[in-house]
């Protein structure tokens, strides 16, 4: 019996790594401001990265997060309008010939790539939105009520060949944060 109890716990514990690893991937250090045509956005994802995760990368497996980002504006008695979306992807990948980190950010119109020569680097540039236009400002209204908000998730990470199968510890790498949401007065 107590051998059922302990194996249900340990099966718990690898099947939910916010609570095996006592840490939760979210959204800190959130910015709107503007430049004269856009309303830009920065901030950054906390807590993202595993040991599990920074072993796979270092073994070569490419990882994406994919960053989901919404402007509404607040509207009394009825539902609030969206005004934009958007998606932005971020992947990583290890040449271990070359021992070189390559990230390639989605915003940059045509999938740009950036070269690290060291793992904490290109983790921050994973993790990081830095000053991404959600809308011109000729579709905001001055004095009117919006937010932002704004979402990290790690895509689903796909191995050749079933390999996921042998590498179970794939399934743990799994996260989403919470909406996170901002709001603002256009002036």
């Amino acid at each position: 019996m107590i051998f059922i109890l302990c194996f249900t716990i340990s099966l718990l514990l690898v099947h939910i790594p916010s609570v095996s690893y006592g840490t939760e991937a979210r959204i800190a250090d959130f910015f709107i401001t503007n430049n004269s045509k856009d309303i830009l956005v920065y901030f950054r994802v906390k807590e993202c990265f595993t040991k599990q995760m920074d072993e796979a990368i270092l073994a070569g497996i490419p990882t994406t997060f994919t960053f989901l980002l919404e402007l509404q504006q607040e509207r009394a008695l009825w539902f609030d309008s969206s005004l934009s979306r958007m998606e932005i992807k971020h992947t990583i990948k290890y040449d271990n010939v070359r021992n070189v980190f390559f990230v390639t950010f989605s915003e940059q119109g045509a999938a740009s790539h950036v070269e690290f020569k060291d793992f904490a680097s290109a983790k921050r540039a994973m993790a990081d939105i830095n000053g991404i236009a959600i809308a011109p400002l000729k579709m905001l209204k001055r004095d009117s009520q919006y937010f932002i908000k704004v979402k990290a998730k790690l895509d689903k990470v796909r191995l050749p060949l079933h390999m996921e199968y042998v590498f179970f510890f794939v399934s743990m790498w799994d996260f989403e944060t919470e909406w996170y949401r901002h709001g603002f007065v256009y002036k």
